[in-house]
């Protein structure tokens, strides 16, 4: 069991690294932070719930098929702020330059069900430099995905 449990952790160790530290370190020469600390200071200490942390994208085109990096280019949970819950999404300018691919919009269209389901906001933090050109159409279609939910219109 012990075994499982430190291949886990060396599993989240690696998510957490987004792209890696050498792409953190040119966020932060920019003076930008990472997708992960911008989460950290908008959630109350301790209670941001990632989801989805091993997501990875599908696409096998263009040498894509060997460049997985877990979570895919966003962070998705929910936590609280200031006690009350709320649903957020970040995207990670360290992997693929945060360009949305069809895994990625998923992600993010997960955290918007869930969000309306229980009435509860959805803050998206981008940080994106768009769609992931290597995917073509499927992530295109995450952007029609993602404003399609209802979240994304006024209430009628």
């Amino acid at each position: 069991m012990d075994d499982i449990q430190k291949l886990l952790e060396s599993k989240r160790a690696a998510a957490r690294l987004g792209g890696g530290e050498k792409r953190i370190a040119a966020q932060h020469k920019k003076g930008k932070l990472t997708a992960r600390e911008r989460l950290e200071l908008l959630f109350d200490e301790g209670s941001f719930e990632e989801w989805d942390m091993f997501v990875q994208h599908r696409c096998v085109d263009f040498g894509m098929d060997a460049n997985h990096i877990p979570g895919d280019g966003v962070v998705t949970g929910y936590g609280t702020i200031n006690g009350r819950l709320a649903f957020a999404f970040s995207q990670d300018f360290t992997v693929f330059g945060g360009a949305l691919s069809e895994a990625h919009a998923e992600k993010i269209c997960k955290v918007m069900d869930q969000a309306m389901k229980v009435g509860a906001p959805v803050i998206g933090l981008n940080d994106s430099g768009g769609a992931r050109i290597q995917e073509g159409v499927a992530s295109l279609g995450g952007y029609a995905a993602m404003c399609s939910r209802r979240t994304c219109w006024p209430a009628a």
